[in-house]
């Protein structure tokens, strides 16, 4: 199973981007997704996540600004991101539990995506 995750750039405060993350290979059902983010020098942190029912959760400074959704016939997850600001630079993780039968259930992680919010 591979996570890849695709859609950062360089976007001016205010602005706007949308990441997408695929998931491929031997997939049974994929439970949980989530994204995550690392700043340079500071931890990894959860920015929102999103069960396979469609309940989400945000990080407190993301509420209002940054939307998670998911297409499961296309095993993607979605992080929209309004009104950025120069804090929200970092590289954004994907995350998924992925069950690969019935009986087995995995966590892996997308190779990261850098989102720069800068003028």
């Amino acid at each position: 199973v591979q996570l890849q995750a695709f859609g950062g750039g360089v976007v001016q405060p205010g602005g706007s981007l949308r990441l997408s993350c695929v998931a491929s290979g031997d997939i049974f059902r994929i439970n949980a997704m989530a994204w995550y983010r690392q700043a340079p020098g500071k931890q990894r942190e959860l920015v929102a996540t999103i069960s396979s029912r469609g309940t989400t959760r945000y990080e407190d400074s993301v509420k209002g600004r940054f939307t998670i959704s998911r297409d499961n016939a296309k095993n993607t997850v979605y992080l929209r991101m309004n009104s950025l600001k120069p804090e929200d630079t970092a590289v954004y993780y994907c995350n998924g539990e992925v069950q690969t039968s019935p009986n087995y259930e995995f966590e892996y992680w997308g190779q990261g995506t850098l989102v720069t919010v800068s003028s």
